[in-house]
């Protein structure tokens, strides 16, 4: 019969644990920086190999199905592995999965192929999926449970501060040659912005195996997982069962279809003659405002919700959010890019937030629902593809509004969906 988990802590004293917490949470904000900082790369990697392969936008949004469809394929194997080596050796194997998927983008780039692009980028995801399904639960449990969603939060801030910096550098080393028309470009230049992306992506290889090694020889508290009895009652049930964590799931696969799909389209959408009609160079800057807002909004957050329910914070922002998207798609110019660049402080507490309230009471089955809202990213795949249909078809203004009712559902969510029940 199948065996189910649950956690306990092994250090010695309440002295000691306060120290191994603080070490523990500063450690895993590396975490938080690193794969931040990669998902936004893809932001600046769309527009870039758009112009190389001469894709339409459908094609080009293959880069986030591959990338986030690698969160459906690998939740559930890595929250299964994860519960047999521990949550730091899951941080370490994660690392050092990703260090391989950015060392791929070397031959992907010298054999100017797509496919082995969306290869390498799937190999990449699906180490930072390692890394999501250990290092979130990780920092739920490293301290009181009513903090979990603060603190979640505030690890998130860090992993916000990659996706802020990302833009700026991505379009120094990345777009700085690229030309506007793919129509234009000889062989020669198509193979020179196609090994634009290896010097960056090799230097992130480098990064992640330190960082793998760094991990390797921390000593950090230990989240071990017991066997129990199959006649005891926690083991009776499944996670599926609990509602407010299905909903959840349903929340983080909208918000984050909903994310990507608005810094995917980012750089297209400010490059509308009727927006602002920048060059890739000079929108991919603004992608910083974007992504900013969302760490500034974490910080602020990890403050708010000490006072205020998260879920009442979650509707508050996923309202807001829709409001905003709206007026960027009825909108022109310089209101209209400030209505979709303002929508990244909605964001800022959304993952977290839902990630701690579909984890709420789960007790053992914690591992096994951390998987499961791990496998919601996948939205990050579909929804993006989604709108790049839409857009093709459409445009790339009107399509925004696919993300409009992606946030509705999440003010729901707050407000209703997350209410903690036995079974659905």
């Amino acid at each position: 019969m199948a065996t189910f988990t649950t956690t306990r802590e092994t250090a010695s004293s309440s002295g000691e644990q306060n120290t191994n917490y603080a070490f523990a949470l500063t450690s895993l904000t590396t975490l938080f920086f690193m794969w931040g900082f990669i998902t936004c790369l893809n932001d600046i990697l769309i527009p870039h190999l758009k112009n190389v392969f001469a894709l339409n936008y459908t094609q080009a949004m293959l880069i986030q199905f591959c990338f986030f469809g690698a969160y459906f394929i690998v939740s559930l194997p890595a929250g299964r592995l994860v519960k047999r080596i521990g949550y730091k050796r899951g941080i370490v194997y994660g690392l050092s999965i990703a260090a391989l998927g950015c060392a791929l983008f070397y031959p992907a780039a010298a054999l100017q192929r797509y496919e082995l692009f969306l290869g390498a980028l799937f190999v990449l995801a699906s180490g930072i999926t390692l890394l999501q399904v250990a290092a979130n639960p990780y920092v739920t449990a490293l301290g009181k449970k009513e903090t979990a969603a603060s603190r979640l939060n505030m690890t998130q801030a860090f992993n916000a501060l990659g996706t802020t910096v990302a833009p700026y550098l991505g379009a120094l080393l990345i777009l700085s040659g690229v030309v506007a028309d793919a129509s234009q470009m000889t062989d020669a230049q198509r193979l020179a912005e196609a090994q634009a992306v290896q010097f960056p992506y090799i230097m992130l290889s480098v990064a992640l195996l330190v960082l793998a090694i760094i991990f390797s020889a921390l000593k950090l508290p230990t989240i071990e997982t017991i066997e129990q009895s199959p006649s005891k009652q926690q083991t009776q049930g499944s996670a599926w069962q609990h509602s407010h964590l299905v909903l959840g799931a349903l929340a983080i696969f909208v918000y984050v279809g909903a994310e990507v799909s608005i810094g995917s389209f980012l750089i297209n959408f400010l490059g509308e003659d009727h927006i602002m009609g920048f060059n890739e160079s000079q929108a991919a800057k603004y992608i910083g405002w974007y992504w900013g807002g969302a760490m500034v909004g974490r910080f602020a957050g990890a403050i708010v919700m000490q006072k205020i329910a998260a879920g009442k914070v979650l509707a508050f922002n996923a309202t807001l959010a829709t409001m905003l998207i709206l007026i960027a798609v009825f909108a022109q110019g310089s209101l209209a890019m400030w209505a979709i660049l303002l929508v990244g402080l909605c964001n800022s507490i959304m993952f977290p937030t839902i990630f701690s309230l579909g984890l709420a009471q789960l007790g053992h089955l914690t591992s096994q629902g951390s998987g499961i809202l791990c496998l919601a990213i996948v939205g990050g795949a579909l929804i993006p593809l989604l709108q790049g249909v839409l857009a093709d078809s459409i445009g790339v203004q009107l399509a925004f509004l696919l993300p409009s009712f992606c946030y509705l559902y999440i003010a729901y969510y707050g407000l209703k969906g997350s209410i903690v029940k036995t079974t659905v």
